[in-house]
């Protein structure tokens, strides 16, 4: 030490070969019994991705038809379809590439990241050849069915937080 008081030597004294200095050290993971795995799961149910699925294509056809009462144009009709497609398709590719099973959670973490670029990579597409695809493009009605469709995913976080 010098003579105003701040210490010149490291590591210091107190330090232990190893130790970060942590004095809360959290307690070792218990292994749960197959019987304590069956309780949690069944207090904490998974929510299906099928069923959001589902319910992404249920509420985005509602929105096509109430696109087709409100405009009377088939065209917003198609262009509200098609957005709901642009959601729901791209979904349906990530339900099926996660509900595979894996041998560990990095393999898990991995395809989730693959199944999830692969989702996001098929929308673009989508809203890129929208143009080519639907020559007669109504913007507007396709970017509210596919917003109201893209909702429906906090709807179900939200409602399985209950």
């Amino acid at each position: 030490m010098t003579d105003n008081g701040i210490r010149t030597t490291w590591p210091p004294a107190s330090s232990q070969a190893g130790s970060w200095g942590d004095d809360n050290e959290e307690p070792p993971v218990k292994a749960l019994s197959p019987e304590e795995a069956a309780a949690l799961r069944s207090a904490l149910p998974m929510l299906s991705p099928w069923r959001v699925l589902g319910l992404q294509l249920l509420v985005g056809l509602l929105c096509v038809v109430v696109i087709r009462l409100l405009t009377g144009s088939g065209v917003a009709m198609v262009s509200a379809f098609y957005g709901v497609a642009a959601v729901v398709l791209p979904n349906l590719l990530l339900a099926r590439g996660m509900t595979k099973r894996v041998d560990s959670a990095v393999s898990a973490a991995a395809g989730f990241m693959g199944w999830e670029f692969l989702k996001i990579a098929a929308s673009i597409a989508m809203l890129v050849l929208a143009p080519k695809v639907l020559p007669a493009l109504n913007w507007p009605a396709l970017l509210v069915t596919l917003a109201v469709c893209i909702k429906v995913n906090w709807f179900a976080l939200i409602w399985r937080g209950r």
